[in-house]
């Protein structure tokens, strides 16, 4: 029963959040290499990661407005990505339910090529941040070269009001030859 209740969860909320990302990848923004910073319009603020090139501004805000529930180290947003796919960062031990949290990796039309889960590097039943990792092996989809990585907050209650979930962009890289 928690299983489909995430899975519902999940798709819902993978829906919503692709349909923002396909609202701004029609505007195919520069692609920055993986881990470039630059500078931000304005100063960066003590619990946000700093602007990094060719992130729209409306996906840097989403980022920037989890900053202080979960930072995600790698892979950076606008990343090109391949199978095994090494998730890593910290979060807050509100994040976790029982050390875990769900993570999923869809296409550019929202279908789920990969979940997995994230693991807690110590202690999760905290306040503060907790490290962690997500290994996700995946088939390189056919078409399409962008993506999103979804790290959703596991809402042990399964209200719909505690819901939360941080998306970043990604690119695939073409399979090799």
């Amino acid at each position: 029963m928690k299983t489909i209740r995430y899975l519902v969860a999940l798709i819902a909320v993978a829906v919503i959040l692709v349909r923002g990302y396909q609202k701004y990848v029609a505007d195919e923004p520069a692609t920055p290499e993986a881990g470039s910073v630059a500078a931000s319009d304005s100063a960066p603020r003590a619990d946000s990661a700093p602007a990094l090139t060719g992130v729209p501004a409306d996906v840097q805000a989403h980022i920037d407005a989890h900053a202080d529930l979960i930072q995600v180290t790698s892979p950076t947003p606008t990343a090109a990505i391949r199978s095994p796919l090494t998730v890593t960062g910290e979060a807050r031990g509100a994040w976790f339910f029982e050390g875990d949290f769900p993570v999923v990796l869809v296409d550019w039309d929202g279908r789920i090529i990969a979940d997995g889960v994230a693991t807690a590097d110590g202690e999760w039943m905290t306040e503060d941040f907790v490290p962690f990792r997500a290994t996700l092996e995946f088939e390189t989809p056919g078409y399409g070269e962008r993506g999103a990585l979804i790290l959703q907050k596991d809402n042990a209650s399964g209200l719909p009001e505690h819901d939360d979930a941080l998306e970043i962009p990604i690119r695939f890289e073409p399979p090799k030859s």
